[in-house]
């Protein structure tokens, strides 16, 4: 059986696909490609699909990968064309790599993010990140399937800064506009970027007036130096590397 890695999108509107609807329309997305999946034995088979980390709903993404096994050798460009074809556009896969040895949810224990804080100003966003960062513990909550739960939000956050971007993904010219980005570690319970936002109210009252943006530009292996590694970098060599 071959395994095929693949990294994809969620741009514009499609970024309120959730992760089910995913699902579905990558499954229509295989038989209208006529790709040669692979199914599990028993009673109900199921297509051999494996996700890894997928972004919550409403949020976008240039880094999110999936594995599948397939019955049958492909071209991973071919696969990864026929595919995108197959897809609404907004859902955009990027990459296919022939699956080397050893597990994709592996090589990922962290996530970049990019919030974008419309009609906040940036030296707003700075002191309100100063004191985030500063604080030994920043408490949150969020409701579960367990009930409404408290956690730190601060500990998982590897890196958190206030950058400048020229050209706003979402567009938004012409209005103040500060811009987060923020490295989350991989943890239990999970700590997403809106628990990080509940964090910056909490300890600077930083509330944005309009809801913030926020789009996944990265995720893999978080290095000492503050990186992220691509978790398909082991698998690239002698693989095809497609993208647009």
């Amino acid at each position: 059986m071959q395994r095929i890695r693949l990294r994809y999108a969620k741009r514009g509107p499609l970024r309120f696909t959730s992760h089910r609807d995913f699902a579905r329309a990558f499954e229509r997305a295989l038989r209208r490609a006529a790709v040669p999946i692979a199914y599990s034995q028993g009673f109900t088979p199921h297509p051999k699909i494996s996700y890894a980390s997928a972004a919550p709903t409403g949020v976008g993404s240039e880094a999110e990968y999936l594995e599948i096994g397939l019955q049958a050798p492909v071209d991973p460009e071919q696969l990864r064309v026929a595919l995108d074809a197959a897809l609404s556009p907004g859902l955009d896969i990027l990459e296919a790599v022939i699956a080397s040895e050893g597990s994709l949810a592996d090589r990922i224990n962290a996530s970049l993010w990019r919030i974008e804080l419309p009609q906040i100003e940036e030296k707003a966003a700075l002191d309100a990140v100063a004191a985030f960062l500063a604080a030994e513990e920043v408490l949150v909550e969020r409701m579960t399937k367990q009930g409404r739960r408290s956690f730190d939000a601060r500990a998982a956050v590897a890196s958190c800064t206030v950058t400048e971007e020229a050209d706003l993904p979402s567009g938004a010219a012409g209005v103040p506009c500060a811009i987060i980005d923020l490295v989350v570690r991989q943890v239990t319970p999970a700590v997403r970027p809106d628990d990080v936002l509940s964090g910056l109210r909490v300890v600077a009252g930083l509330e944005p007036p309009v809801p913030p943006r926020v789009t996944r530009l990265a995720q893999g292996t978080l290095t000492a130096q503050g990186d992220i590694v691509d978790p398909l970098d082991a698998d690239r060599e002698g693989a095809g590397i497609g993208g647009r």
